[in-house]
């Protein structure tokens, strides 16, 4: 059995033997348990700790894989075949898995994929993804849609990226433990909203802002992958925005890029209250 993933710093989701052939390929996602709800922040460990840690942590907070889809069984390619075919596939071929390969549950219940999406959000599960019973898997082409919890929330914007009167995005920040700090980004702006946001922002004055005017991009890339270049910031005077994020919250930050939505001048930045988590 061959899973696609980070197989060395995930090794304990590496299976063989009776958990599958080795003619067998299957797609899927690396996840760790923490009780009852997955935890990013400890996968996200995994795959960007030292080497020397990866077999402590292995032991401590051991991963699983949850395959979705079939790319190959018995040394034959599954992929021109259509969803629903691949799915029975994968189902038969799980039917002996044992822990830590999982089979990720799908339904073609309207209903029951509902349920999902309104329970399952408090196991840490973002949300759903949907497919086409009759799609072929086409690797490298966005095929399938994605629904997310999304929040809509305030939270105050003390800089951005681009001039000031023409941000390309903006930086958020909330509380949290009584100081302003950084918790994301936003997508990059469409070029009339930024407009209307650039002519209410002010430049910072004086020496009392919360943040840098240049921070390392892993402040802003949960993902780490932003290169090692110090990104630049014009400082403004803080204002409330309204943004819409997804539900996914990474330590002290928003996992996903935000939305900006528009802009609250009339209210006071000191008013934003910490998010709760």
């Amino acid at each position: 059995m061959e899973t696609c993933g980070q197989v060395g710093r995930l090794a304990e989701t590496t299976v063989s033997g009776a958990d599958g052939g080795a003619a067998d390929r299957v797609d899927g996602e690396a996840v760790v348990w923490a009780v009852d709800r997955l935890d990013f922040d400890a996968l996200q460990m995994r795959l960007t700790t030292s080497p020397a840690a990866v077999q402590r942590l292995a032991h401590q907070r051991p991963a699983s894989y949850a395959a979705f889809d079939l790319l190959a069984v018995d040394g034959q390619d599954a992929r021109s075949l259509p969803l629903r075919d691949r799915r029975a596939l994968l189902e038969q071929l799980a039917r002996d898995w044992t822990p830590p390969l999982n089979l990720s549950p799908a339904t073609t219940d309207y209903d029951e994929a509902v349920t999902w999406f309104e329970q399952l959000h408090t196991a840490g599960i973002e949300g759903l993804v949907v497919k086409g019973a009759g799609d072929r898997y086409s690797g490298g082409v966005r095929q399938w849609v994605k629904v997310k919890h999304r929040d809509t929330l305030d939270v105050v914007c003390a800089a951005v990226i681009g001039p000031a009167h023409q941000p390309q995005e903006i930086i958020v920040g909330l509380p949290v433990e009584g100081e302003l700090r950084i918790v994301g980004r936003s997508t990059p702006l469409r070029a009339a909203p930024a407009r209307a946001l650039g002519r209410l922002l002010r430049p910072a004055v004086g020496e009392g802002h919360p943040w840098p005017a240049q921070i390392k991009p892993g402040a802003l890339d949960r993902f780490g992958n932003s290169g090692r270049e110090l990104v630049d910031l014009t400082l403004v005077k803080p204002i409330v925005v309204e943004i819409s994020a997804d539900v996914a919250w990474s330590g002290r930050s928003f996992r996903h890029a935000v939305r900006y939505l528009r802009a609250r001048p009339e209210l006071d930045p000191v008013d934003v209250a910490e998010r709760e988590r």
